[in-house]
């Protein structure tokens, strides 16, 4: 799992971060603007337009909201995803599918599950969601699975078939 090393200030552990995690989104084939933002937005430093995540490197306090909110567009067919701006968090079952994906995504990238859920997140149940996906009690896979993203989990724990390895990363 990704920490600092000695040699690393918080600032720029977090710069190499954001630089990472917009690496993979990209190479995932979602768009992402880097500008800086100027209004007021629903997470620091990121927002939605017109389905492109936009990052204010400066303004982001913690690069594992990027990998929510990439999750938001993620789990919506590519037509309506083209339609996806600003606030992209008020359909439930999507908000369940971007904690699965960003999860998944976390993992896949080496993080620690604490990256995406931070103290700061999620009305105070970051714990309670790092403590349930540690024991296999994952929420919104159900929509990953619908969607063609993942499969089922595996009810064997020996194995690591299904959920959290992802098929593929963006609903077509």
């Amino acid at each position: 799992m990704q920490s600092l090393t000695n040699d690393e200030s918080p600032s720029l552990a977090h710069a190499q971060l954001i630089i990472s995690i917009i690496g993979f989104l990209r190479s995932i084939d979602l768009d992402v603007i880097e500008q800086s933002i100027t209004v007021a937005t629903v997470l620091p430093g990121i927002t939605v337009a017109r389905g492109a995540l936009v990052v204010d490197h400066a303004a982001i306090r913690y690069p594992g909201d990027l990998l929510h909110e990439a999750g938001h567009l993620a789990v919506v067919p590519a037509v309506e995803r083209r339609l996806l701006h600003e606030n992209v968090g008020d359909n439930g079952g999507n908000e369940m599918g971007a904690i699965a994906w960003s999860y998944a995504a976390a993992l896949h990238l080496g993080l620690a599950p604490s990256v995406v859920f931070h103290e700061d997140g999620y009305r105070g149940g970051a714990n309670s969601l790092i403590e349930n996906f540690a024991q296999r009690r994952y929420i919104g896979v159900p929509i990953l699975t619908w969607r063609g993203l993942a499969d089922p989990p595996s009810t064997d724990q020996a194995t690591e078939v299904g959920y959290p390895s992802m098929k593929r990363w963006l609903t077509e």
